[in-house]
């Protein structure tokens, strides 16, 4: 959510795209939202239903390996019997996934803004139903089991297979940059057909602190065919020609800003007090307080002031009512540590202005959870003289100070 944080500081101061028809759809989501008990992770969680393998048959291999899999409907058959130990591995069982690193654009829904994501196929499993039976898949000295227990290289096994007499489950990590991976029976196959596709991704997400709140969506299409993204070679039909993953990701910054109470009230008051001055008549060399807030930022933000009184300058002025006299304020702020300007320096005493020049972009390296920041306020010691000049007056004003995430 943008947010937009105003602080009222009152002054008192006394002186004297659309799928094809043939094409499998997958929805994926992932949503960053600071966590206080764990601000240096700043990632995106991924929100995707799992279903499949590692939910029904290996959750705690596939927390051991890191992966969770998606289980959709597909149907693939074979066009001609598959042979003994053909040589061509597209004559057979063979799977070539986009195992590399792929690049897509999602875009800020509300503002535009772009930022990128990578995705590639990590894993790849179906069921499989096979005539005249399992064990056409055995080799000599090497069980039907094994052949798909263990994957073939350059896939690597999970130590899953489940199976009847004419069917198997598997399931295959697939390394990045892998190529064809690919079964060869001992015997010939009369038929050979897959009636569901499962498959692990795997994510790149850009840093959510550099991205603003709100809902960023993308789409990545895989061609699936003969010399398609997705390959299951030229013996395998299937009806589908186009595999679609439409990305949602949800960012939920933080952005609060606590001042503690009284703090909407500040008096600026000499170094020590105003003893000096009444008692010896020494004149202060400036009037000022420093006002602590506490600040919980996982997002980029501006600041500046919104003015009662102003003279077209970029400051916010004090007014005496009686005289009609006026002096200008100073007016800066400290972030703590964490919370950066555009440049990556550290904010010290940076001066706010009403227009909010110099304070256009501070941003987060990590999320800062109520951690402390200052206000500086001050009056120079020649607008003091002048205050100080014959009876007693007030000088009082009206400052908002503004944190605004819509950068």
């Amino acid at each position: 959510m943008n947010r937009t944080l105003r602080h009222l500081i009152g002054f008192s101061m006394l002186c004297g795209l659309a799928p094809a028809a043939n094409a499998l759809t997958q929805e994926i989501s992932a949503v960053f939202t600071p966590d206080p008990a764990n601000p240096l992770k700043n990632e995106f969680v991924n929100t995707t239903p799992e279903s499949g393998v590692c939910t029904f048959h290996i959750p705690a291999r596939c927390k051991q390996l890191n992966i969770f899999t998606i289980r959709t409907a597909f149907y693939a058959h074979t066009k001609t019997p598959i042979l003994a130990n053909h040589t061509n591995p597209r004559d057979g069982a063979m799977w070539k996934m986009p195992s590399d690193w792929r690049d897509l654009q999602v875009t800020h829904s509300r503002t535009g803004e772009v930022a990128t994501v990578q995705m590639r196929i990590a894993g790849i499993g179906h069921r499989w139903d096979v005539r005249p039976g399992v064990a056409v898949w055995a080799q000599p000295g090497i069980t039907w089991q094994s052949q798909w227990r263990y994957a073939p290289s350059p896939c690597e096994g999970t130590g899953y297979v489940a199976a009847g007499t004419n069917f198997a489950l598997f399931f295959w990590l697939v390394p990045e940059g892998a190529g064809v991976c690919s079964r060869q029976p001992g015997m010939d196959i009369t038929a050979l057909q897959y009636s569901n596709l499962e498959y692990a991704y795997a994510l790149k997400t850009p840093n959510p602190l550099g991205m603003s709140s709100g809902q960023y969506t993308g789409t990545m299409r895989y061609t699936v065919g003969p010399g398609g993204d997705i390959d299951f070679g030229d013996n395998m039909s299937t009806a589908e020609t186009e595999f679609v993953f439409n990305f949602t990701l949800d960012v939920q910054h933080t952005l609060k800003v606590e001042v503690p109470p009284g703090g909407n009230r500040v008096e600026l008051v000499p170094q020590g007090g105003w003893q000096a001055w009444l008692q010896r008549n020494r004149r202060p060399e400036r009037l000022f307080r420093d006002q602590t807030f506490n600040i919980s930022a996982s997002s980029r933000f501006k600041m500046q002031l919104d003015c009662q009184y102003g003279d077209g300058s970029n400051q916010c002025l004090l007014r005496e009512p009686q005289s009609g006299g006026a002096v200008p304020v100073n007016i800066s702020v400290t972030l703590p540590n964490g919370l950066t300007d555009g440049a990556g320096q550290a904010v010290n005493r940076r001066p706010l202005m009403r227009d909010g020049s110099g304070t256009e972009l501070f941003q987060p390296g990590f999320y800062v959870d109520r951690k402390p920041g200052q206000l500086h306020f001050e009056i120079a010691r020649e607008q003091v003289a002048e205050m100080l000049t014959g009876v007693g007056k007030t000088y009082a004003g009206n400052v908002t100070v503004i944190w605004n995430s819509e950068i």
